[in-house]
């Protein structure tokens, strides 16, 4: 059975299994989609969807207004404000501390107001660069989290990596607070708006593991439906959230290629970087049982192959051009 990626599946055993009430936020909520599949997982899981506090906030009016009727139509108490507003200039909630946040907000947000909002106490790990709101997203959110709450997230690759405008180093202080639990890479060609490849972020207040962070690299997961989608089956999702689980437990085994638990130190060893793949390094390939002599043989026949073929062409290409006046 396959499925459209939801977000909101990979958290499933890291963040439901074991709750009764919750209060469950999203800074840029859109339609509410966050909220439904939140209420809907904890229902199958023994809990009732009256144990779910909901509160969001979407800065787009017809978007909020979608929002809302969304809530009403499935029976969800919901506080998304009196109004709609931008989530960085007008926090709704300013109060508010959450036991889960879900969000998948729009990736390299600009421009968001940062010039109004130099000196906001969201900043507290720096300010994030006014052409990408990537970290103030996070830190928004690290800011509404209640002392044992959980971030899940979803954020363009980019900002794993990123060191301009000061985002490497409010990466670094983020890292260093011990706040990043999981990191997981997932492939292409997920979502139906965008193609890029995506992360999911898991950032807990109070982490089970101190000092150590699980990467999963889910990019070879998934089989594409069409030309351009790619869908993950239940066994896929199931995989990725087994793999967090067990960290959480203290039972994973680092997996070669897909899973690698590492501490602050190793981390900061790769200068803060989170890649995934810095972490877990490369599967290992079965030995097709192929003698190295032969296949060096083989492997160096065909390329001298190759050269010649590309030669050929490029004299062909030569000589058409020539041919109509265009000398190389």
């Amino acid at each position: 059975m396959t499925r459209v990626l939801k977000p909101f599946d990979l958290q499933a055993l890291s963040i439901f299994l074991c709750i009764k009430v919750a209060l469950v936020t999203d800074p840029c909520c859109g339609s509410g989609g966050m909220f439904v599949q939140s209420a809907k997982f904890l229902q199958a899981h023994g809990g009732s969807r009256s144990g779910i506090a909901v509160y969001g906030q979407e800065a787009n009016p017809d978007t909020w207004k979608m929002a809302k009727i969304n809530m009403a139509v499935r029976g969800l108490n919901a506080d998304f404000g009196s109004y709609h507003a931008d989530t960085f200039t007008n926090d709704l909630h300013p109060n508010l501390k959450a036991d889960f946040i879900l969000a998948n907000p729009p990736f390299n947000y600009h421009p968001w107001h940062q010039d109004e909002l130099t000196e906001d106490v969201r900043w507290k790990y720096g300010l994030p660069p006014a052409n990408n709101a990537n970290y103030a997203w996070i830190q928004h959110m690290i800011h509404h989290l209640a002392p044992n709450g959980k971030i899940g997230l979803v954020l363009a690759n980019g900002a794993l990596s990123t060191q301009t405008g000061g985002e490497g180093e409010i990466r670094k202080k983020i890292i260093e607070a011990d706040l990043v639990e999981a990191i997981v890479a997932m492939p292409t060609n997920l979502f139906y708006s965008v193609t890029i490849p995506v992360t999911l972020w898991f950032i807990s207040r109070n982490k089970k593991n101190k000092g150590k962070t699980v990467f999963v690299d889910a990019r070879s997961l998934g089989t594409m439906v069409d030309r351009v989608h790619r869908e993950l089956s239940d066994m896929d999702i199931a995989k990725i959230a087994e793999t967090v689980a067990a960290y959480q437990e203290g039972k994973l085994e680092n997996e070669k290629g897909f899973c690698a638990v590492a501490t602050t130190e190793d981390i900061a060893k790769q200068d803060y970087i989170l890649t995934p793949g810095r972490y877990v390094g490369i599967a290992e390939q079965e030995e097709d049982g192929e003698p190295f002599e032969e296949k060096m043989n083989r492997l160096t026949s065909e390329l001298s192959g190759l050269f010649a073929e590309s030669h050929r062409l490029e004299q062909e290409i030569r000589e058409r051009l020539g041919a109509i006046g265009f000398e190389i």
